[in-house]
């Protein structure tokens, strides 16, 4: 690559012209304070679809923070069976399980090209020491994916198929509202095989209820791309008390 056209990428790519700014661990930066952010970050090539951002086991070394595209997580269990685990979009941190075993505890995959920015975690804990709204922001992050562990459990135990599935929708409507998309038309960048294993459903029974739904005019999908209909009832749905 020119030394020119290298040189406008990195500065397309530094944290004070990223548009995702807002939503990512800088967010609570100085001006001056998010120079020093920048400066331990690691710019990494594209991966294209189907490539390993890490694999299970390996050692922990970096977070990553999505810039664009989209990551799935899936996790080997001693059986040998698969199971995904988590999904990751634009300004979502990847890696934060790994700290406590030193061990990434699952392999990421891009499910579309995806950029990400790799920020060592040695030098990112080291600059959070002088930089307490930068250790805040981490902290909540961390809080962030405790708590959508939690929700994942509850889901799984307390929900039906209906349920699940209308929580993953909705789900999705928010993360891509907060980042100031639509929530009510997006393009699924996961199969329907995927979506079934994250929320513990055959992919047969993923397809019959996005008939129901399509049925019943809570959401339109054709292929990938998904319009919510009635995004209130889909949300009611979601909230409903009651297990199997």
């Amino acid at each position: 690559m020119p030394v020119t056209a290298r040189r406008c990428l990195l500065n397309e790519t530094r944290c004070q012209t990223c548009s995702l700014s807002s939503l990512c661990l800088p967010l609570a930066l100085e001006v001056q304070d998010m120079e020093q952010f920048d400066a331990i970050i690691r710019r990494r090539a594209p991966l294209k679809k189907g490539e390993a951002l890490f694999r299970q086991g390996s050692p922990f070394t970096s977070v990553f923070a999505v810039r664009s595209g989209s990551l799935k997580q899936v996790t080997t269990e001693g059986s040998g069976d698969d199971q995904l685990t988590n999904f990751y979009l634009p300004s979502e941190l990847v890696g934060l399980d790994g700290i406590d075993e030193e061990r990434y505890p699952g392999t990421v995959v891009a499910l579309e090209t995806t950029t990400v920015c790799e920020i060592p975690f040695d030098r990112l804990d080291a600059l959070s020491e002088s930089l307490p709204e930068l250790r805040g922001q981490l902290y909540r992050s961390m809080s962030k994916e405790m708590r959508d562990d939690r929700r994942m459990m509850r889901l799984l135990s307390r929900k039906t198929a209906d349920q699940r599935l209308a929580t993953f929708f909705t789900g999705l409507s928010d993360r891509f509202r907060r980042r100031g998309y639509s929530p009510y038309s997006f393009r699924l960048s996961m199969s329907r095989a995927d979506i079934g294993n994250y929320l513990g459903l055959a992919v047969e029974t993923v397809s019959r209820i996005l008939g129901r739904f399509q049925s019943q005019g809570l959401v339109a999908v054709s292929g990938r791309e998904v319009n919510i209909l009635d995004l209130q009832a889909l949300t009611e749905l979601a909230e409903e008390e009651g297990a199997h």
